[in-house]
This record gives C-alpha cells, structure tokens and sequence, in this order.
C-alpha cells in the first residue's frame, strides 16, 4: 500500500515522547530486523525511528523487502534474523499473512519475532491466527508511536532472547542426554575417557582440544607410580595415550592439572578449563583448551554434564573390576579361561596366518601342591607365568586351568622347542627351586575352526594326546585327529549295547601241565562278537573299555561269568582253575575284593581254582593298592599270577612283596627259546620262579620244539595253538571230556 494513499499514514510515527530515549554504547554484536512493506517511506521512517536504539546491550541491523516474496527469501538467507515488522497487505491481501506461513510452516522457525502493521484497520487478521502463527504483535500504523514503536521492538527482541536461551539449554539438554547415554555404553577408561572428551566438543566448540587426565596407578596395567597419566586426548598426538602428561612438555597445563586436582573443583579460564571430576575414590581431571570465553547457559550445561562424568567415570572402574574378576586370574594376573576363549574367537577369525595356539600343562603339579603345600603351588604358578610372558611379550597368555596355561603367538615362537625351554631352569617358589616339565598341545592357524570354544577343544586334544606319549612330550592338532575321536566313540557306544545286550563272550584257552600232558586250567579270554557276525579284536576294545571306564563293569561280569563256569566243571572236572585277567580301574574301585569274595561265595566255588593275573605295568600305577588288594585276596585261598612276566618295569622288591602262586612267560621269550642262545630270558624266568617255589606257566606256544626245550628248562606248564586254541564254554566242556 502506497504512503499517498492512506492519509493516515500522515501520524506515523508522531513523537509522544516527553523525554529522549536513553541509549547505552553497546557491543559490536546486532540484531538482524526485517522491514517487510512495500513503500519505501515506511521503511525508511522506521529506520530513523529506531536509530541509535540498543537492545540488551547490541544495536540493531536492518534488513529490507518489498514483497512477501522478496521477504520470504530473505529470512531463508539469512538464519540470524530476530525480528520482522511485516505489512499486512503488500501485493496481495494476504501477503503479510502468507510469510508468517512460510516462517513457521515452512521454514519451523519458531524463534522469530513477528511484528504485523497495517495500514487498513479493515485487513486485519482473525485472533485465532495471531495466536496459531505465534504473532508477537499486530498494530495499525496509526498506533506506532515512536514510543510505542521502541517498545514493541525492544519486548519482541526480549521474547526472542528469552526463546533462544530456551532453546539452547534445551538443545544443550538433549546432548547432555544423547552423550551420557552414548558413554554408558562405553565400559573401558580408554573408550570412556575418549567419548568424555567427543562429548565437550558437541557441548562447547568444534575447535577445543584436551586431554583426559589421572594418576596411572591401578588404572594403566604394569604402572604403579602416581603420575598423572593421558587416557585420552583430542587435538594432541596420538602417542600421548597411556603416556606421563609430562610427556606433552606443557608446563603450564602439567601445573594447571595438578593444581585443579588438589584444590578438587573446576578452573574456568579464559583460554582454557581444567575440569575435576571425582565420585568416590575415582578421580580424573580434564583438561580443554578453548578459542573464547564460555557463556552463562555453557557453563551451566557442563556443570550438570560433568555430574553424569563422574558417575560415569565411577561406573567404569567398578565394570573394570567386574571385567577384571571375570576375565583375569587373580593369583597370575593373566586372562583366564573365559578370556581366553574370547582370544581364541580372535585367532580363529582372523585372517593373519602363521600364528599358533597351544595349552601348557604343568606335570605332577599336584605332587608339588600336596607336599610343599598351596602356598608354594601357587608361587609357582605365579612364578611359570612372569617367566612365560618375560621370554616371549610378542604372546598372549593366560592360566587356562589349575596347572594348565594358554598362549597364543607367532608360530616361529610358539614352538615345542621354545616351549621346552622355558622348564629347563628350575623355578623359584619361596625358598624352594623346582625343577619341573611340562606337556604342550598345539594347533596352528590353519587347522583352527570357527570359534574360541572350538580352538579350546582342538588344542585340549592334542594335550590329551601329548600327555600319553611317552616319548614326546607335545603333540600338534590335525584333522585326522578327530576322525580318530569321532571312530572312538562310535565303538564305545558299539560296545556299551553290545555289552548290555549279552553279545560279550568268555573263551577257555587250556593250560596243560609238562610233566603229565594233562589239562590243569584254561585262561578266560573275552570275546566280543558284534551284530553282523565278526569279532573285534581284544587289543582294539580292552583299551576303549579301559578308557572308558567300562572295564569295571565288564570286569566284574567276567569274574561271575568264571565262577558260573567254575561251577559247572566242578561235577565233572573239579581239578580244572580259570584263570581271569584282571585291569588296574578294577584295583581302583573300594570294593574290589569284597565283591570278588562274595561272588565266589554266592557261587560256592572253592576259591583256589579262581586265579587272578594281574601284568607288570599295573604295578606301575599303584603298587602298594595292588599288593595290598592281592594280599587280602591271597588270604582268602585265591591264586595270583604274574601275566607277561619280564615284558614290564617293576622292581624286583615288589616281586618279592606280591603273594604270588605263579610267573607267566611271554610268548616274546618263547618264540625263538629252540633257537640257539634265545632262551636266556626264559631260562632265567623259569629259575626265578623255582627259587621263589612258584609254578611257571609259558604261553604262545605253537611248535613241539618249543615245548620240548621248555621241559629240558624245567617250565611246569603250558598254554598255545599246539595244544588248543581258545574256544566257547561249550567246546572247552567238549574238550575236556576228549582229553580225559
């Protein structure tokens, strides 16, 4: 609307004031105001009107447009304007109107002042939109006054300042907020003190830079000084991470941390902070440097950031210690197992090769710990781990078990050889220096599986194995392997059905004697006849029985069986033993003997034509269990022979100890006893068990020659193919009535 055609437009402005409007000299700092009409009088008018006018302290700067258009684009220009005084009616009506829209539909500015003037009381806009639009103001230009004017504007510039502190707590809340739920995600000092610092960026200025600061000891592993240390910075140098503070040659912010630290609150300076952060006994002192001066609401906002900080700050060291007692070994100080899976699950998922991972298990440690004591058990243990992680720091350790250790590094080094060398010195335990070995399974990076727990497993069994080889003390996981544990498995399941199912057997070998050729005995073989017909040899399922522990089982259905058939030939052939071999797990069991007498007991079977072999290795094991066991055994007018007589370990004083009734010859001294100069060993058996008053009984054998040089050596018996091949209770009945 054109000034020459609205007569009133002759008031604006008129001057009511009785006195000058009081100026202050203010900042360099402005306002942005928009004047939105199209004559250009009215612009210019207002300008004078407003000239020297400072508001809160800075003066105002104006902007020009004639149309709604022109405004609209404008204040999508120009994001630092705070007020528009805007024409109701300029090319349209409803111009004015339509950027009031455009502020607060479009654009969602909702801080802006919005002043509407008209020039036609007539135009003037419903209540409902000044109040849906958020108008500040609305006044006919016959109302704006200079006075009236100043007042407006300096109300609506108010309001504005009020709506952005508002704001800007608001927006400083929400990333207080957003950046205290992002650290609680954080659960180590290193990750957690860094996001600390990512936080102050977004809460003061792009531009900061800062380090995060606390005495390093108990925080950074292996330091135990109480030197202020970096955990995190931002701005510096990478290297200065887990480094003294010292170390950034900064005398000034070394004082100012220190300082900060003992006075225990905040230091706000102008160029820089150094902000104190403590909850409980956990305390850290950061410090920023900044480019300006923090304002009020920035001040505010990190106090109350820096209250979460601390509680943070304190979350994290109680989850270190939780981490710490859940994944590290508190007498070694190393991973334990759960952290040691968890480096496996690295290992194996990685894609570095030329790495190997092994377990170390300490041997006879509980020999150490029974007669030394824990406390020397445990000195040693933390003993073998410093020494470990001192000749090989390029590796991970851990204490995988009692006596067992994990470690994981680069195949040149993690070597049997190299492992070996570590158990060459003795290690020292308190007063004591102990000499002590170890066996070693390992598994290289390219026969690894999937997973930790997976690697874990491979690695156990190649232990398993390292530990039953007696010459080589390691063993390295291969693929056959399991295989082999997968067949073995199959054939102790096999044999546990098999064995409740009845389709184990009890074969007679006859045992004769030299002297009359007459059947004495028969040694009870097992025989294991599977469903299609065909038997598996004793030298495969005896040890799979032994291994899994289903020997004693068998054993004990063995000796019942032996007493059924000693009951049966007690009619006909009473004069006839049976001989059972008997396995060290059955030594083992508390009641051994009882249940050996009780089952000749409820048979009623005289107890001198059961004979109980036992072999040399046995004796090996534990041999005062065994001689105590055959002792009593003994005393009850059972029969023991020495199985495999020659071929074992033992000492001569146990033979002595055993209450023996008779000495087995192997059949690796019967072989060849025709040949020259090959019968010395069972020569010397046969002595032996003459000047001990024990029957002799030679087994295996298969040729006239053989027994005729065994009755020139005096053997009393014999046992073989030329005489009789095991057979079924059935046939030995059969046998026997042909012989007699």
């Amino acid at each position: 609307m054109q000034a020459s055609e609205n007569s009133n437009d002759d008031f604006l402005f008129i001057d009511d004031s009785d006195e000058d409007e009081i100026l202050a000299f203010g900042s360099d700092e402005t306002w942005q105001v928009l004047i939105v009409d199209d004559d250009p009088e009215i612009h210019s008018v207002t300008q004078l009107a407003l000239s020297d006018l400072i508001v809160l302290g800075r003066r105002l700067e104006y902007l020009h447009a004639y149309s709604g258009k022109d405004a609209c684009q404008l204040i999508d220009e120009h994001s630092d304007i705070v007020l528009v005084l805007l024409d109701v009616v300029m090319e349209t009506d409803d111009a004015g109107l339509n950027v009031v829209k455009y502020i607060r539909e479009t654009l969602q500015r909702k801080d802006i002042r919005i002043v509407l003037r008209t020039g036609q009381p007539g135009y003037a806009p419903e209540e409902s939109v000044i109040k849906e639009y958020d108008i500040n103001d609305y006044k006919t230009k016959t109302e704006l006054t200079r006075r009236k004017l100043v007042t407006t504007v300096f109300a609506a510039i108010r309001s504005f300042q009020q709506i952005a502190t508002v704001n800007e707590t608001r927006l400083g809340l929400e990333r207080i907020v957003t950046g205290t739920t992002e650290l609680s995600s954080k659960h180590s000092l290193s990750t957690y003190s860094q996001g600390v610092l990512t936080q102050l960026q977004s809460l003061i200025s792009d531009d900061i830079s800062g380090v995060f600061c606390a005495r390093g000891q108990g925080i950074i592993d292996n330091i135990d000084d109480l030197s202020f240390y970096v955990l995190a910075q931002i701005g510096f140098d990478e290297s200065l991470i887990n480094q003294k503070l010292d170390n950034l040659k900064n005398e000034q912010i070394s004082t100012q941390v220190k300082a900060c630290f003992l006075q225990q609150k905040h230091q706000y300076l102008d160029d820089c902070l150094n902000l104190y952060v403590a909850k409980g006994d956990h305390r850290a002192v950061i410090h920023v440097k900044i480019s300006c001066p923090l304002t009020e609401i920035q001040t505010q906002l990190l106090n109350v950031f820096l209250t979460g900080v601390a509680v943070g700050y304190e979350n994290v060291h109680l989850f270190q210690k939780l981490t710490n007692a859940a994944y590290k070994d508190r007498l070694t100080n190393l991973p334990n197992r759960l952290e040691f899976v968890r480096l496996l699950d690295r290992f194996a998922q990685s894609g570095q090769q030329g790495q190997v991972a092994a377990l170390i298990d300490i041997n006879h440690f509980s020999d150490i710990n029974d007669a030394l004591g824990q406390d020397i058990g445990n000195k040693l243990l933390s003993a073998v781990g410093q020494r470990m992680q001192y000749m090989n720091p390029e590796c991970q350790f851990a204490r995988v078990g009692a006596d067992v250790f994990g470690i994981i590094g680069p195949a040149d080094q993690v070597t049997p050889e190299n492992l070996m060398d570590l158990f060459h010195q003795p290690f020292t335990a308190g007063e004591q220096h102990l000499p002590i070995n170890a066996c070693f399974g390992l598994c290289t990076k390219e026969h690894a599986q999937s997973s930790g727990v997976q690697v874990l497993n491979q690695i156990n069994i190649a232990l398993n194995i390292a530990k039953k080889n007696r010459l080589e003390h390691f063993a390295y996981y291969h693929s056959d392997i399991e295989d082999q544990m997968q067949w073995r498995l199959n054939m102790i399941r096999q044999l546990r059905n098999d064995f409740s199912n009845n389709c184990l057997e009890l074969w007679y070998q006859p045992q004769l004697s030299l002297s009359t050729g007459k059947v004495i005995g028969a040694e009870a073989l097992l025989r294991w006849r599977t469903a299609n017909g065909k038997f598996v040899s004793p030298a495969v399922f005896i040890p799979l029985a032994e291994y899994s522990g289903l020997i004693i089982e068998i054993g004990d259905w063995v000796i019942s069986q032996a007493c059924q058939q000693l009951k049966v030939l007690e009619k006909n052939f009473s004069d006839i033993s049976i001989s059972v071999n008997v396995s060290i797990p059955q030594f083992r069991q508390d009641n051994f003997v009882d249940n050996i007498i009780n089952t000749i007991t409820q048979y009623k079977i005289k107890p001198n034509k059961l004979e109980l072999e036992i072999t040399e290795n046995i004796l090996m094991d534990e041999p005062q269990i065994i001689i105590d066991a055959l002792t009593k055994l003994k005393a009850q007018g059972i029969s023991i022979a020495l199985d495999d007589f020659g071929t074992g370990y033992s000492s001569l004083s146990y033979l002595q100890k055993l209450p023996l009734d008779r000495l087995k010859v192997d059949r690796a001294f019967v072989t060849d006893i025709n040949k020259e100069g090959q019968s010395v060993i069972a020569e010397t058996i046969i002595n032996l068990g003459k000047k001990m008053n024990l029957k002799v009984i030679a087994e295996g054998i298969e040729e006239i020659e053989q027994q005729e040089r065994l009755i020139e050596l005096g053997c009393d018996e014999v046992q073989g193919f030329y005489y009789a091949k095991p057979m079924p209770s059935d046939e030995f009945i059969n046998f026997l009535q042909q012989q007699s």
